[in-house]
């Protein structure tokens, strides 16, 4: 790789790198506001809520990436084009074909990256979400116990709180408890905390009274106490959940068990799923392709680009869009995966047949002329300035 392959090289990687952090970043605090009531209501702490938050990222980046590519090769072809150093490589004998190639070197590395995204990164980070919300789920202790009401946790106990505070402390806690029937249990402490080990879960109440009404008798015994364990593990039992498709790795989509319920239920969107993670590294090599097809012709500072710009985007976006729609149709008529694969490939080619042939993309003729008899029009309808 020569002096001018390793500038472009490196240029294109760290308009790619700044791009994608700031797309991703923008779109993970959308998805991260619908998670606040981690920390508000279900009394998870920020690294909880930044731990279950930024799994999301890598299926961002999946899918993110190939645009995030697209304008970066925009930005450093508009970058070399103003400072007019393609028509100074054009006329050194740089051919179009020849300029591609320290592109389509960070494409490889793009797709290298979307690749193992796809197949590992991505369900990898799903699984784990996954996971962590069937834990928070099934934890009574985070999910159940709001401040403030009554939360029956079974037939015959009660627990209220009145607030959650700083470091995870309880303050307030009333418990009822009738689950014996020949005694009730009231207890009201000051404030406690959870405790968890591997003998089970328990409610560290503090500072606090303890009544007690036995079954036969008049008079209830009481009890202040300055530190009681309630046993809560019956209620903090982990649950069982389902891996669903978007949580299965590229290996057990191509050999799913047919035991499995989901793919018994689903065949059609494994096979859509399937496609998607096999299609994911090939988007970046099209929209590299069409980007320099329509932006990389060597063109003085006189000529518009505006036209190309705009052909470029365009093409990107049917591209894409065109894929979501044959990647939802696949659930049902699987031809439509092999047509996904024709419309890329085509893609890839049409474009590098440009670029190849140094194919200039420029405005057809009767559409400057249609837009400049318009302009005249308009200045006809408007008046034309008085001369100075």
């Amino acid at each position: 790789m020569g002096s001018i392959d390793k500038y472009i090289f490196r240029t294109t990687l760290a308009s790619f790198a700044l791009i994608l952090v700031s797309l991703t970043g923008v779109i993970w605090i959308t998805q991260a506001l619908r998670g606040i009531d981690l920390m508000t209501s279900q009394g998870q702490t920020i690294v909880t809520f930044l731990g279950i938050t930024s799994l999301v990222i890598p299926a961002l980046v999946l899918i993110i990436a190939p645009i995030a590519l697209m304008i970066a090769i925009s930005h450093t072809l508009n970058k070399l084009a103003t400072d007019s150093e393609i028509i100074v490589m054009n006329a050194a004998g740089f051919s179009p074909f020849r300029l591609f190639r320290p592109f389509f070197y960070a494409t490889c590395v793009v797709a290298l990256l979307v690749a193992f995204i796809a197949s590992y990164m991505a369900p990898d980070g799903m699984r784990r979400i996954k996971q962590w919300d069937a834990e928070i789920t099934a934890d009574v202790l985070t999910n159940i116990l709001q401040p403030g009401r009554f939360a029956q946790l079974d037939q015959n106990l009660t627990i209220r709180i009145r607030e959650r505070q700083p470091g995870g402390i309880l303050a307030g806690i009333f418990v009822d408890d009738r689950r014996d029937p020949k005694e009730r249990i009231t207890i009201i402490a000051d404030h406690g905390t959870i405790l968890k080990n591997e003998s089970g879960s328990y409610l560290v109440l503090e500072d606090g009274n303890l009544e007690r009404f036995e079954a036969g008798k008049r008079d209830p015994a009481l009890v202040a106490f300055g530190r009681y364990a309630f046993d809560m593990s019956k209620f903090s039992k982990g649950r069982d959940f389902t891996l669903g498709i978007r949580e299965r790795y590229i290996w057990e989509l191509l050999s799913p068990s047919p035991d499995d319920p989901v793919y018994q239920q689903l065949p059609g969107q494994f096979r859509a799923e399937l496609h998607d993670r096999f299609l994911a590294p090939l988007y970046p090599f099209a929209f590299a392709a069409l980007t320099f097809a329509f932006l990389g012709t060597p063109r003085t500072t006189r000529q518009s680009r505006n036209f190309s710009i705009g052909g470029s985007i365009f093409a990107v976006f049917g591209l894409r869009m065109a894929g979501f729609a044959c990647s939802v149709m696949t659930v049902k008529q699987p031809l439509a995966a092999l047509v996904q694969y024709l419309m890329l490939f085509a893609a890839i080619g049409g474009g590098m047949w440009m670029i190849v042939a140094g194919v200039v993309v420029e405005p057809p003729a009767a559409l400057m002329e249609a837009i400049n008899r318009s302009n005249e029009r308009i200045l006809r309808l408007f008046g034309r300035p008085a001369a100075a």
